[in-house]
C-alpha cells in the first residue's frame, strides 16, 4: 500500500474519532488543506464518497462506514506492530555507558554485564573503571557504581550490599606466624596497606570497635594501589590483609582464607548503583538498572554473615592450634 493511501486512511479514522477533519489534521501534525486533499484523493482512487462534509459537521457515508469497519482492525494491528518495533529498538539496541570503581569491583561488574548482554546482545556497553569521581553530565553516564553515596546531587542512589572490610590471612601464613588476638597485636605481623590510586595516600584500616566505626594506621610490609595484587599477596601467604567481602567471601567459604578479629569487621560502607531521572531514561538503561537491582541487592556472594565469619575464624584458629603454632 502506498504511504499516501495509508496516511489518508488514518486521517479518515482520526476525523471520525475526533468529529472534525480540522482536529484530525492537528492531531497528525498536518495542515487542514493537506488532510482534505488526502481524503479527496482516497475517495477518487476508490471511486466512492466516504465522508459527508460541511463547515460544521462530518458523517460517514454507508460506503465509508463499511470501509472503515474493515480497515480499523488492520490499523490497530499496524499500531501494535509499530509500538513493538519502537520498543524493541529502544530497549535492545544502542550504547550503554557504565562507570564504576577500578579497585575491587571488577568481579561484581563483569559477571553482571556478561549476563545482561546475553539477554540483550545488541546493546553496546561502554564501561569506564576509574577510582576518581568524574562528572556525570560531561562523561554522559547512564548507570554508575560507587562505594558510598552518589558523586553528585540530583542522582538516584540504590543500595546494593554492605561492603565488608575483613581482616584475613591464608592458612599457610597462620601456620608459620600464628594469628593475632587483638588489633594491637597486628603490629607484630606482616600486613598489607592499600594506597589510594589517585592521591597516593596510604589508607588506614577501617574497623569496628565497640560497635562504632574507627580507623587504625598499619605499618605496611607491602603497599599497593592495585586491589588484585593485594588479594594475590594475601592468598599467597605473604601477609595479613584487610580485603573487601567482594574479594574475600568466596576464598573464606572455600577455606583458602581465614577471617581474623571478626568482631572488628567494618561494614559501615555500602556499594551503590546510581542513575539520573528514571522518567528520562531509554528502555535499555531501565532494563539494565532493573537487572542489576534484581541480581545484586543483598547478594550473599559478596557478604558474610556475622555467625559465618565467627565460625570461619574459629576453624582457622583451630588450624593454628592443630599445627602447634
Amino acid at each position: 500500500m502506498p504511504i499516501n493511501e495509508l496516511r489518508a486512511i488514518t486521517t479518515l479514522a482520526k476525523a471520525v474519532e475526533l468529529g472534525s477533519l480540522r482536529r484530525a489534521a492537528k492531531a497528525q501534525g498536518i495542515s487542514p488543506q493537506a488532510a482534505s486533499q488526502a481524503l479527496a484523493q482516497l475517495e477518487n482512487d476508490l471511486g466512492v464518497r466516504l465522508l459527508h462534509r460541511t463547515t460544521r459537521n462530518i458523517a460517514l457515508t454507508d460506503e465509508g462506514r463499511q470501509f472503515l469497519e474493515t480497515a480499523q482492525p488492520a490499523l490497530a494491528a499496524l499500531d501494535r506492530a509499530l509500538l513493538r518495533a519502537r520498543s524493541a529498538k529502544d530497549g535492545g539496541v544502542g550504547p550503554l555507558r557504565v562507570v564504576g570503581p577500578r579497585s575491587c569491583f571488577l568481579s561484581v561488574l563483569w559477571p553482571t554485564i556478561d549476563a545482561f548482554c546475553s539477554l540483550y546482545p545488541d546493546i553496546q556497553p561502554d564501561v569506564q573503571l576509574d577510582d576518581r569521581i568524574g562528572n556525570w553530565v560531561q562523561d554522559r553516564v547512564d548507570v554508575g557504581f560507587r562505594i558510598g553515596a552518589p558523586p553528585e546531587e540530583g542522582l538516584i542512589a540504590r543500595r546494593l550490599f554492605p561492603l565488608q572490610l575483613i581482616i584475613c590471612a591464608s592458612p599457610d601464613y597462620l601456620a608459620r606466624h600464628g594469628a593475632p588476638d587483638s588489633l594491637e597485636e597486628l603490629s607484630a605481623h606482616r600486613c598489607s596497606v592499600f594506597r589510594h590510586p589517585e592521591t597516593g595516600r596510604l589508607l588506614p584500616w577501617s574497623v569496628k570497635v565497640d560497635g562504632e566505626a574507627a580507623v587504625r594506621d598499619i605499618a605496611p610490609a607491602l603497599s599497593t594501589n592495585d586491589a588484585e595484587l593485594e588479594v594475590a599477596a594475601v592468598m599467597a601467604g605473604q601477609l595479613i590483609g584487610q580485603l573487601t567481602g567482594i574479594s574475600a567471601a568466596a576464598p573464606i567459604r572455600s577455606g583458602r582464607l581465614v577471617p581474623l578479629l571478626t568482631a572488628h569487621t567494618a561494614d559501615h560502607h555500602s556499594a551503590y548503583l546510581y542513575y539520573g531521572s528514571r522518567t528520562a531514561q531509554p528502555a535499555r538503561v531501565r532494563a539494565f538498572i532493573d537487572f542489576c537491582l534484581e541480581r545484586l541487592v543483598d547478594n550473599a556472594d559478596y557478604v558474610l554473615g556475622d555467625q559465618e565469619l565467627a565460625d570461619a575464624e574459629a576453624r582457622g584458629r583451630k588450624f593454628v592450634v592443630d599445627h602447634g603454632v
